[in-house]
């Protein structure tokens, strides 16, 4: 049983980590007040503030630190970059400083939108970024100052789906709620990604820390699919009317932040690291429909105020 910090733990991937881990590990988890019922241990504070930071460590004193936190909004890091900057690329610096003083093994989540997605083929983390917008940008930064402050820290870029603490922070969510309450909607046909079950992300990163891993890995899905793909195949399994899904392109949208056509990432290097195959694609969908007919979503909505 290891002593775990989770950041940004009302967030999609620190919440379903915690619960996750709570039965098999010691976790204390930081959260800026939206947890008053979580079954493991809270720390309210910002991390942004002096003093947060090493009074968060001095409480739970880890082995392992996951940082969570991030500006993951894309339209509002555009509208606000100097908030960006702060949460995605200072304050993992931070951290990654702090733990390696302190000999704590440090998890830091990337994304997959650092890429331009001109390749044709799939990334690898060999390949060069080329980040389109702020959000991807000051990820990219953050990666490279976490690896500046420690050469062994881990770097995750991701892709996730699940259920969220306010029922809105996935795509899965959103083309669920849809379906399920008969309203139209569309997806991109020509956006390409690899989604995970955020579930299976959390087990992922903790068999990475179990390994001693470092350096940076591509912590995604094994099957590429279009959004609107992905769509279809909750609403299949779910047995809504997938018909009520308009296959659509990004380039017709009026998001202002630019997204990336192509995010297929190879996941080759952590297979190989971990000797296992990454969970399918199939698998992570029968998990998260298993989850809704358990009441799953209701459960973790109770954490909340």
């Amino acid at each position: 049983m290891a002593r775990i910090l989770i950041t940004g733990a009302s967030g999609l991937l620190g919440l379903n980590l915690a619960q996750e881990t709570m039965n098999t590990h010691d976790i204390t988890a930081v959260d800026r007040g939206k947890l008053v019922n979580a079954p493991f241990k809270v720390l309210n504070g910002d991390l942004l503030n002096t003093g947060t930071l090493d009074s968060a460590l001095d409480s739970a004193q880890p082995e392992w630190l996951i940082n969570c936190a991030a500006l993951a909004d894309l339209e509002a890091c555009e509208n606000n970059p100097d908030l960006s900057r702060r949460l995605n690329i200072d304050l993992p610096a931070q951290m990654a400083k702090a733990c390696k003083a302190r000999g704590i093994s440090f998890v830091h989540i990337s994304t997959d939108a650092v890429f331009d997605g001109e390749k044709d083929g799939f990334y690898t983390e060999e390949d060069t970024p080329n980040p389109l917008g702020v959000y991807s940008q000051t990820k990219f930064d953050g990666e490279q100052a976490v690896f500046a402050e420690d050469a062994n820290a881990i770097v995750a870029r991701v892709n996730f789906y699940g259920w969220s603490l306010s029922g809105r922070r996935s795509l899965a969510e959103f083309f669920h709620h849809n379906l399920t309450n008969n309203k139209s909607m569309s997806g991109f046909t020509d956006v390409r990604f690899c989604p995970m079950l955020v579930n299976d992300t959390a087990r992922t990163l903790i068999k990475m820390l179990q390994k001693n891993l470092s350096g940076l890995y591509h912590v995604v899905g094994p099957q590429a699919m279009s959004k609107y793909q992905f769509g279809v195949e909750i609403a299949r399994r779910f047995s809504l009317k997938e018909s009520e899904i308009s296959p659509k392109s990004i380039l017709s949208s009026n998001l202002t932040a630019r997204r990336s056509h192509n995010l297929w990432l190879s996941t080759h290097k952590l297979s190989t690291a971990l000797g296992e195959s990454l969970p399918e694609f199939s698998t992570g969908l029968d998990e998260f429909f298993t989850q809704y007919q358990q009441d799953y979503p209701q459960k973790i909505r109770s954490y909340a105020l």
